[in-house]
Order: structure tokens, then sequence, then C-alpha cells
């Protein structure tokens, strides 16, 4: 079968993330399964517009915007050659493959944007963003089959509307951390890994860490990502005078990163809204623990709440969380424990055999 997965960005996008590398781990899942698989993706300037990569093929044109459109016309039209299904990543936006195939359509959620809209795109862009995927996408994939990554997004979803017994939920994956020579930092280090934009809200990190400062004057923030948002965060930092505390990565190498997350002693993950939050399990391989926000969605699923890391209700219980787990070295070891454990909990390999199965049951007959 030849599997045709729309979506906005890949893993090599500087702005490409968690959904993105779950994305591309069931793309690869597929093809194990002796599927052929296309992605097609915004272009940037770290990829060539087409490639394959470990049997999948990557198909990019045009910015994060006009994808959409590109997408709709070339599935129409017949650009991706002969296509027997579509995966339809709906990152707030879907492609409205529906319109454009009698093909089977998948649409695959990560999490609901109610929130969002409203942080990124103030005002009428935001109001029609929420329209379309709160009203018009639910009507226009009535009859489609959904696949959620957490059972927080599937509940969204039906608050949409969406028939219950159309949405299978499968989980994100964890890759065995790789082997770092890095240890444990001797002066506290709280991580905070994402793309940097206004809903992943890294100035509550920031805040964190200003309000920290006197007891912790060796604490160092590492902000591991890129994103249009970097320059606001770093005025956010200078105005809160920890601008020498906050250090910006930038966007690094897989292995710089998993060196950053076994030396620190926290993850904050601060984030409006996650739809499981992939970078929890990769602090948790390392047995670094995470303090995030239970209103997130997909964290409480992600996070056992003091077991494998702490769910705050609010920023002054994210601060005073991390604070009191930087001054208590052996609940922050506590919670390490249960965070390896937890990371071991969910493999790729277990996601991707249900991915397929729900992939071959929404085939054409043959």
């Amino acid at each position: 079968m030849r599997v045709l997965f729309c979506n906005w960005r890949d893993t090599k996008n500087p702005e490409g993330g968690g959904s993105e590398r779950y994305v591309e781990s069931m793309a690869r899942g597929l093809v194990e399964q002796g599927h052929q698989v296309t992605i097609a993706c915004a272009s940037h300037a770290n990829a060539p517009r087409e490639e394959t990569i470990e049997g999948v093929r990557f198909v990019r044109r045009g910015t994060k915007l006009d994808i959409y459109v590109r997408t709709f016309f070339a599935l129409l039209l017949g650009r991706y050659g002969r296509v027997d299904l579509v995966v339809d990543v709906q990152n707030g936006l879907p492609f409205f493959t529906r319109l454009a195939t009698r093909k089977p359509v998948v649409v695959l959620v990560h999490h609901v944007h109610r929130e969002q809209w409203p942080v990124v795109y103030p005002g009428l862009v935001g109001r029609i963003g929420w329209w379309i995927e709160s009203r018009i996408a639910p009507r226009l994939y009535r009859r489609s089959q959904y696949v959620a990554v957490s059972q927080a997004t599937r509940l969204e979803l039906i608050d949409l509307g969406v028939d219950r017994d159309r949405i299978a939920i499968v989980h994100n994956g964890n890759d065995p951390a790789p082997v770092v020579d890095t240890s444990r930092s001797v002066t506290p280090r709280i991580a905070v890994v994402g793309r940097l934009v206004p809903h992943k809200q890294v100035e509550h990190a920031i805040d964190a860490a200003a309000s920290m400062r006197r007891d912790q004057p060796d604490l160092i923030l590492d902000v591991i990502g890129t994103g249009w948002w970097e320059q606001e965060l770093r005025a956010h930092a200078e105005r809160s005078g920890v601008a020498d505390r906050v250090v910006f990565h930038g966007f690094v190498s897989d292995r710089t990163k998993h060196e950053l997350l076994a030396g620190a002693w926290l993850m904050a993950l601060p984030s409006l809204k996650e739809g499981w939050g992939i970078v929890i399990g990769e602090a948790g391989a390392h047995s670094t623990p995470t303090v995030a926000y239970s209103t997130a969605g997909g964290t409480t699923e992600s996070i056992d709440h003091k077991d494998s890391g702490i769910l705050a209700d609010s920023p002054q219980e994210l601060t005073a969380a991390l604070s009191s787990l930087i001054e208590d070295r052996e609940w922050r070891e506590f919670l390490g424990r249960g965070a390896l454990e937890k990371s071991r909990a969910f493999t790729w390999s277990i996601s991707q055999r249900e991915f397929g199965t729900i992939i071959e049951s929404c085939s054409p007959k043959r």
C-alpha cells in the first residue's frame, strides 16, 4: 500500500519537534511493514526538496503556510503518484485532503489548539483558525478514522463532535537514550527543550530562575531549541535580571541535547498545551524528572504526578516545585528513578505496530 503523510514540517526543519518525530517514526514503521511511504512537508534550507531516508520518501515544497495549498493541489492532481491512503496530520489546520482524494483518509491529531490560537494569532486570524479546527474539520472528516496520541487529546476531539468510536490512541514512544559521557552537573541546572514560540511559555521557566536566584546563585537555565520568539525571550531574561543565568543553546544535535538533559537536575515544561510531551521521556531516560502543567493535557499521562515528575496548576506552583526539588536531592532522585522507569514503558516499536494495524484496517478493499 502507498501511504502519503501530509505534515507541515519534518525533523530536519529548525522548527521541528516531537510531533515530527512521531510522524516519521510511524512512517518508518509502515515501511518496515512493507508499505511505500511519502511525507509531504514544507521546504527549508536544511534539506533538499526530495530525498529518501530509511525508506521514507520526503517531498518538500513551499512554506509552513502555503504547504497546505500546495499539498492539496499536488494530491488532487496526482503529483505524488499513486496514493492508496492519506494520513492528514492536523496541527491546528487540516490539509482538506478529504476533498482532494477518494481514498481513505486517517486524521492524526497531537492535540487540540483551543488555547493556542489566541496566543499565536491574536484577533481575527486566530478566531478563523479555531473555527476551522473546531467546526469545519470535524464535519469534513466525519467518516474518517482519527488517531490521537493521548486520552486527553481523544477527549478533546470528542468535545468537538468527533465520534468516539472513530478515535484510536497510539502513544508516543521513547528511543533508548544514547550513551553520553556527561555526568550530572555539580551545580543546579534546569533544562527547557522545545521550539521557542509563545505557547511554549518559556518565560515561566525564566521567571522561576529569577525567583530562585537569591537562594540558588549558581543556577543555570539551559534553553534548548530555536524559534521566532527567541529575541523576546532574551529580552525577558534581561528584564528579569537573569540574562547571565539563561543559556540559549539554539538548535543542537540530538547527542548534544541528550548531554544537556543528562547533566540537568530537572527539566521544566511550562508549555500551554502538549499532546504528550516526547521530551519528558527523553529527559526521563537520563533519570531527569520533569515539572510541567497539569492543564497542558497529555502531560497528565506522560508524567505520573509525584512519582515520575510534578504536575503544577499555576506558574507559582511550577516555581515552587522547581525550587523544592532543587533543594531536596532525595526527593529529586526519587522522581528521577520514577522518570527512568516511566520512559521505558513506551516504545516506538509497539506504537508502530498499533499504528500499522489501524492503517491496515482503513486500507481500501482489494
